[in-house]
């Protein structure tokens, strides 16, 4: 359990960033810092719930990064999940929602913040929406999740250098070691995977990840799924 004392300088200081409190239907609220949100007595006693994303970033033979966050991490420490997850900040440019193109700059600012990929090799036009999900999460007795969360879909062969302070190791993995790792966590407890990954692999992964060429018709910005 992360008491913010023991925390990671670095991480320490992410807990200042701005990000966007929404409602339910994701309509923007405000805005609290990522400590405010994260903590499980303002989830539990306040309600706050913030606006996320998660990235599937596939190469071009369709397998998925996936990656095990650092164990620097505030929440979910030393657990795999998909390509990149965080969140947009509390800024005009991450906040415009037409296209969703303030999540978007978001997911491509982080791309390169957690994994290093050159802000070059990546356009906005190369993120495809998906859907929204809605989810809360409990990482230990202080911290947690409750997210409208952005799922994004990238296909492209892209540099990595990691940051290791965000990421302990990545690597590209096919639909079956993917089902497998899935499986896994509910087996063995030495293998844990996040809660939104194991939720959008549960009802959704699969569906698109055979569908990445024909993304388009797959695309629903009315639904948010409540999980």
């Amino acid at each position: 359990m992360a008491h913010e004392g023991d925390l990671d300088v670095t991480q320490r200081r992410l807990l200042e960033e701005q990000c966007i409190l929404v409602d339910t239907d994701d309509n923007v609220q405000g805005c609290a810092t990522k400590r405010e949100c994260h903590l499980k007595e303002n989830i539990v006693e306040q309600g706050l719930l913030h606006r996320a994303f998660s990235v599937f970033l596939f190469n071009s033979k369709g397998d998925l990064l996936i990656q095990q966050r650092a164990d620097t991490k505030i929440t979910f420490p030393g657990l795999f999940t998909n390509s990149c997850c965080s969140h947009p900040l509390y800024v005009e440019s991450e906040m415009e929602e037409n296209e969703c193109l303030g999540v978007k700059r978001a997911a491509k600012r982080r791309l390169e913040y957690e994994l290093g990929i050159p802000q070059k090799e990546v356009t906005l036009d190369d993120f495809q929406f998906l859907t929204r999900i809605h989810y809360k999460a409990s990482s230990d007795k202080i911290w947690g999740e409750h997210e409208i969360d952005y799922v994004l879909f990238i296909q492209k062969d892209v540099t990595l250098a990691p940051n290791l302070n965000e990421v302990q190791l990545c690597e590209y993995m096919s639909q079956g070691q993917v089902r497998r790792l899935l499986s896994d966590s509910n087996q063995d407890d030495k293998v844990k995977v996040t809660p939104w990954f194991k939720l959008i692999g549960k009802d959704h992964l699969f569906h698109w990840w055979n569908n990445l060429g024909n993304l388009k018709t797959l695309q629903d910005h009315s639904t948010i799924h409540r999980m």
